[in-house]
């Protein structure tokens, strides 16, 4: 502006000002579905992460079970050891010579014995181990319910980005739907882990 009130603007200026370049307030469908992403995406991230998480426990328990499972085959495999000992003492004790025989029927009854223990440690640790994968298939089901959320939240975020192009207000009402339904698909999958 100058000193005698009169100004000289450029061509840009001009067309700023009188042409047909319009800006949209903030206020408006475009500042809206900002609002409205930046809470999806923010929920999302929470969910996902939800998701992720019960997907490494679910890893880490189908670890345990199979750590367990190994072990309950190592018992059973000295089960099987001392079952192999106990009927060999017990040949001997129709083989061997008399005086030996008190010998291979104390061993006999002791191999039997140790038997019922490790047959016990054993069938304990497949116990443990099956119920490691009954939490391992829990945590992959709460996972689902988790992923099933974030998705249907991230196909709303799509949902905004169309509608933001298109300018249609319809679609921003289908990212509010779509937004809703991932929002109580997060809800459940959260009771469904603390209940």
């Amino acid at each position: 502006m100058s000193e005698d009130g009169f100004h000289v603007h450029g061509p840009h200026d001009h067309a700023l000002e009188h042409g047909g370049v319009h800006h949209e307030p903030e206020s408006g469908m475009a500042g809206q579905l900002a609002v409205i992403t930046a809470v999806l995406a923010t929920v999302g991230a929470l969910f996902s992460y939800m998701g992720g998480a019960t997907q490494a426990s679910a890893g880490l328990y189908k670890n345990d079970a199979a750590i367990k499972k190994t072990e309950a085959s190592d018992q059973w495999n000295f089960y099987q050891a001392k079952s192999n000992k106990q009927a060999l003492s017990e040949l001997a004790i129709v083989l061997a010579p008399e005086s030996k025989r008190e010998f291979y029927q104390k061993e006999a009854e002791r191999y039997k014995a140790e038997k019922t223990e490790i047959q016990k440690k054993a069938q304990e640790l497949e116990a443990e181990s099956k119920a490691f994968d009954e939490k391992s298939e829990a945590q992959m089901h709460e996972h689902h319910g988790w992923a099933q959320a974030t998705t249907v939240l991230q196909v709303s975020i799509a949902l905004a980005a169309i509608a933001l192009l298109t300018k249609r207000r319809w679609l921003e009402w289908g990212t509010l739907g779509l937004g809703s339904v991932g929002i109580v698909l997060g809800t459940l999958a959260w009771f469904r882990s603390h209940i």
